[in-house]
């Protein structure tokens, strides 16, 4: 058979039978089979739409390599720590970055450019057709959708009492309050300030002090409210507290009598920690440990050095230096602890 032009291909002509067709079709057959089998025929597959990823393809979840443990059922807190801009000026009573606010707690200056989280973690390997995968377990690192930056100014106080948290020392009252127009549920908040204050880990590890929440209308040392940025910034100020950075509220502090957290802080946690992985609840577990440790008298204390936990009354907010994230002033049992600054 002589090759077929490249430009035209022409069928290929049988001849016609001189008595019946029946002796030809099995030679159409052959001739029909040769060329399915040479190549002769394609069937065309589409490309997959755009933004579907292919059957099997394996997804990386964000975050570092891994946790370590977090006590009470909370979340872990990634192995590899990540670092922050250096502190300038300092305010008083809380996370505040005033210029030229002196104090003992306050907070460093704006935040600088964060470091790195460590290398990347291994790509899973696709999971087998028909299997269920679970969920994931790990909470978010920050919550989406806007939040609020002003509410009422006014706040909804939890008329609940709660257990009296640790085993010995004076006992010191506390109230939980939101502020109207917030979009949070007072007792979902307080639920979540009871559980930083009880550990294992927090300040009534040591023995020293207990903690008790009571009612709204019930007399108490000290409150500890959600405010949307623009009141939180004002009750911060009042507290002589200026926790701006770049012009906006963005802290938490505390001021006489208040622990003051600052509603962003609470939905969204802090820049460094997300690109960390490190859960929400470590972050809400932190911040509530931090003021209220202001509330008990303590300063703000330094990175013992990098790779170890980051003391509670280190300005986690805005800044690891080295260290990695920890929401606990109590390790093992023992009060953990950095260089005083």
């Amino acid at each position: 058979m002589s090759a077929l032009p490249s430009r035209e291909p022409r069928p290929i002509l049988l001849p016609r039978p001189a008595s019946g067709t029946a002796r030809w079709r099995p030679t159409a057959l052959v001739v029909l089979l040769l060329v399915v089998t040479s190549g002769g025929l394609a069937v065309a597959t589409p490309p997959p739409a755009a933004g579907r990823p292919l059957a099997g393809a394996a997804t990386t979840p964000g975050g570092p390599n891994g946790y370590a443990p977090g006590p009470a059922g909370l979340p872990g807190v990634p192995a590899s720590g990540v670092t922050a801009g250096s502190p300038g000026a300092t305010g008083a009573f809380g996370d505040g970055v005033a210029s030229g606010a002196g104090g003992p707690f306050g907070d460093g200056g704006p935040v600088g450019a964060p470091g790195g989280v460590g290398s990347a973690p291994p790509v899973p390997a696709p999971a087998p057709a028909g299997a269920v995968v679970p969920a994931a377990t790990v909470p978010p690192s920050a919550l989406s959708g806007p939040v609020p930056a002003t509410g009422r100014g006014t706040f909804r106080y939890d008329d609940r009492a709660g257990a009296t948290l640790g085993r010995s020392g004076g006992v010191r009252r506390y109230r939980v309050a939101v502020e109207d127009g917030s979009g949070e549920d007072v007792r979902a908040f307080s639920d979540e300030v009871q559980a930083a204050l009880a550990g294992p880990g927090s300040w009534v590890d040591g023995g020293r002090l207990r903690l008790r929440r009571v009612p709204g209308d019930a007399s108490a040392e000290f409150t500890v409210l959600l405010a949307t940025r623009g009141t939180a910034g004002r009750l911060c100020r009042a507290g002589g507290v200026d926790i701006r950075v770049g012009g906006v509220p963005y802290t938490s502090c505390r001021a006489p009598g208040k622990v003051i957290i600052n509603l962003d802080r609470w939905r969204t946690s802090v820049p460094h920690f997300v690109r960390a992985g490190v859960p929400l609840p470590v972050y809400r577990t932190y911040v509530v440990n931090h003021e209220v440790g202001h509330q008990l008298g303590h300063r703000h204390e330094g990175c013992p050095g990098a790779g170890r936990p980051a003391p509670v009354m280190q300005q986690q907010s805005l800044f690891l230096r080295g260290c990695t994230a920890n929401p606990w002033p109590y390790r093992d049992g023992r009060r953990y602890a950095g260089p005083a600054l």
